[in-house]
């Protein structure tokens, strides 16, 4: 393995294990939850940034402090 392909594993490694890495998947989860279910409720789908900019505004929030209470 290259010296190139070894720190490119590491750097992939080193995100993966960052708690802002991890934050930010959980997140996006969330994002992509809200998504489906205000599609389900439009009977179409109504897009990521439109999910997006609804999640943080109505959700972002208690979202996050739900998360701290809960010790992630």
């Amino acid at each position: 393995m290259s010296n190139v392909a070894k720190d490119s594993s590491s750097a992939n490694d080193l995100l993966k294990n960052s708690s802002l890495y991890r934050e930010f998947q959980a997140e996006r989860e969330e994002i992509l939850r809200h998504k489906w279910i205000e599609s389900e409720k439009a009977g179409h789908d109504i897009g990521f940034e439109r999910a997006l900019t609804d999640w943080i505004i109505n959700h972002r929030s208690s979202w996050r402090k739900t998360r701290q209470v809960a010790g992630h």
